[in-house]
């Protein structure tokens, strides 16, 4: 029978399981990012700061090695919430800066060339799509956030011992669920920015845009009109209150951890629904 002759017929095949399917376009997107040598000195440089706390950790249950420098000094040397309030403040901009330059290569390239009909032709639906692109960022924002935040904390739970461990275990959860909204919310602004904007390197203006132009715009609205209310468009400012919200130290000036809570969760929603006008394989344009 001639091709012509044969009407068009859905695969009725056997299909791989859902997982795999998804992990297929992650594993290609990690081996590409690797091969930039601008994001491998970003990984490498990101780990300067926790090997310096890691010191600092060992340091703090050395006492005996510190008596001579005086009580003062033993003192500072405390693991407490204002310890990863510190670390993960550093860590947050490291963050920033990877999903500024490995962000928009994830869906640029993608709707520049035309690609979605390819994708989405395949047994791939748009979430999934999005959530294959979502699970790159997270894994190689991890490798610089709660990955070597837990391990200074299990690190000072093994030379502390129990009873540190039974009096701080929420510091720990604290820096995994803070440091995971945080990567979520970095990764959201970077995928949205580059769905967006089409190109790559306007793209990754904007990531910085979001976070840096957009916390000076809210400080000098809030100098301006003297209201803190402005001060919820600053999403690091919002992260730092909730870090220390989870942490248990002192809030900081403005707008409490739920009004920032909420804040990022709308900032959340109009990154989705960016996603969702942005990622279609047909527009249809009146």
């Amino acid at each position: 029978m001639a091709v012509y002759k044969r009407g068009y017929q859905r695969y009725q095949g056997p299909l791989t399981s859902p997982w795999a399917r998804l992990m297929v376009l992650p594993k290609f997107a990690w081996q590409r990012l690797l091969e930039q040598r601008l994001i491998v000195i970003l990984l490498v440089v990101s780990l300067f700061w926790p090997v310096a706390c890691a010191i600092f950790v060992y340091l703090s249950n050395q006492t005996q090695l510190l008596e001579g420098f005086g009580s003062g000094l033993i003192e500072s040397l405390k693991i407490d919430g204002q310890f990863f309030i510190v670390f993960m403040n550093t860590q947050s901009v490291f963050a920033i800066l990877l999903s500024a330059f490995a962000g928009p290569s994830l869906i640029a390239p993608d709707l520049a060339n035309g690609a979605l009909p390819l994708y989405f032709s395949r047994p791939l639906s748009r979430v999934e799509y999005v959530l294959a692109r979502l699970i790159v960022l997270l894994g190689g924002l991890s490798l610089v956030t709660w990955i070597p935040g837990v391990l200074l904390f299990l690190m000072q739970t093994g030379m502390a011992g129990w009873p540190w461990f039974v009096e701080n275990w929420h510091l720990g959860a604290a820096v995994f669920f803070g440091f995971l909204l945080w990567i979520v919310l970095v990764s959201l602004v970077a995928m949205a920015s580059s769905a967006w904007v089409r190109w790559r390197m306007v793209a990754g203006g904007l990531v910085l845009g979001v976070f840096f132009v957009l916390a000076g715009a809210a400080e000098m609205a809030n100098a301006i009109l003297r209201v803190e209310w402005v001060l919820v468009l600053n999403p690091g400012r919002d992260m730092n209150q909730i870090w220390r919200w989870l942490l248990g130290t002192d809030a900081i000036a403005g707008p409490g951890a739920t009004a920032c809570l909420v804040a990022v969760a709308v900032m959340a929603g109009i990154l989705l629904l960016v996603l969702e006008r942005k990622l279609r394989p047909v527009e249809v344009v009146s």
